[in-house]
């Protein structure tokens, strides 16, 4: 059964850094499009960054475009979300997602919590 677990989620003060990981397990991951989502308290999921399994390109929500990186490493099975200059606005449960080949969100992690004080 395939596994994705998140981890690096906690506590910061607005302007501070953050990076989150996603550790896969039981799937090719080189195969899989990873995203992150996230859902803040009594809004819907939403996205925030995706990097792509054949080129490695990414995509950003406009709202975290300049100071959030997606990142991944085929080699560790593991893909990372790099915050920087947090907002109170990002506070949120943080999922990393996979899609083999692309093809729609077929795996999620169980959520990581940021909390961004002001």
């Amino acid at each position: 059964q395939v596994q994705l677990v998140e981890s690096g989620g906690g506590l910061v003060q607005a302007g501070g850094s953050l990076r989150l990981s996603c550790a896969a397990s039981r799937l090719t991951f080189s195969k899989y499009t990873m995203g992150w989502f996230r859902q803040a308290p009594g809004k819907e999921r939403e996205f925030v960054a995706t990097i792509r399994w054949s080129s490695g390109s990414t995509d950003y929500a406009d709202s975290v475009k300049g100071r959030f990186t997606i990142s991944r490493d085929n080699a560790k099975n593991t893909v990372y979300l790099h915050m920087n200059t947090l907002k109170p606005e990002d506070t949120a449960v943080y999922y990393c997602a996979g899609a083999l080949y692309s093809t729609g969100w077929s795996h999620w992690g169980q959520g990581t919590q940021i909390i961004v004080s002001s």
